[in-house]
């Protein structure tokens, strides 16, 4: 099975501040992997150089088998993005900004009225789709988000911290969906403060802190290793601080 993702020696600098230091991972095709860590661990850094958003100090980012830094456009032609901060219009309603984002990716008019419909269902907003962003909650903002990142079906997904701010029936309903993007076959890299979402989607989660990995396997793998009950216990033994904690 071919790497979706593929970081070597991938190293951020901002000034005297290391973001990310040495990382190497190699996430598989079809698998759901969750980049765990604190607050300012390097989560969102090493997110946002894969997405070409940010150029690494150092090291090799691949997506899709394209390099990042050479191939930017090919990777974002394969690439959907949720990041932790999605920039909505609040004038247009949630399936305009859904529509306006597919336009941008120039996804064809007849496909995108299709993805659009099938997104809108699957984030569970389908009877306040209508309503302007203005009028929406932060847990419903999130999965307009989600909708947008998904509409021009990616075959890679990066999801930072998605499911933030979403009552308990709107998480389960992305919960199902990300297993159904992993049942297509697609690639999902995850990034949450939950540990319960990580155990019960990823099938590797990979553990950093201060921009360094610092454990890497199945949830199951690591909980046995590690002799603990879940993976929030798992995370404290290593970090010494709760998964909320900043770095």
């Amino acid at each position: 099975m071919s790497n979706a993702i593929l970081v070597e020696n991938f190293t951020k600098d901002y000034g005297d501040l290391k973001a990310v230091d040495g990382l190497t991972l190699r996430i598989p095709e079809g698998e759901v992997f969750g980049l765990l860590g604190p607050n300012g661990s390097g989560k969102s850094t090493t997110i946002n150089c894969l997405s070409g958003l940010t150029n690494p100090t150092e090291g090799s980012l691949k997506v899709g088998g394209f390099d990042v830094r050479k191939e930017t456009e090919k990777v974002r032609e394969i690439l959907g993005i949720c990041p932790q901060e999605t920039a909505l219009y609040p004038y247009l309603s949630g399936k305009e900004n859904i529509e306006l984002f597919g336009d941008l990716y120039s996804v064809p008019k007849k496909l995108l009225k299709r993805n659009v419909a099938y997104v809108i269902e699957k984030v569970g907003l389908a009877e306040d789709i209508d309503r302007k962003v203005s009028k929406y909650s932060g847990g419903m903002k999130r999965r307009v988000g989600i909708a947008m990142a998904l509409v021009q079906d990616p075959k890679v997904v990066f999801l930072d911290e998605p499911t933030v701010g979403m009552d308990p029936q709107s998480r389960r309903a992305i919960w199902d969906f990300i297993v159904e993007l992993k049942d297509k076959g697609k690639t999902v890299l995850l990034t949450t403060h939950y540990m319960e979402e990580a155990e019960e989607l990823c099938d590797e989660v990979g553990i950093i802190d201060h921009g360094k990995l610092i454990e890497l396997g199945s949830p199951e793998e690591l909980k046995a290793k590690y002799q603990a009950r879940d993976l929030e216990e798992v995370f404290i033994q290593l970090t010494g601080r709760k998964i909320r904690e900043g770095a």
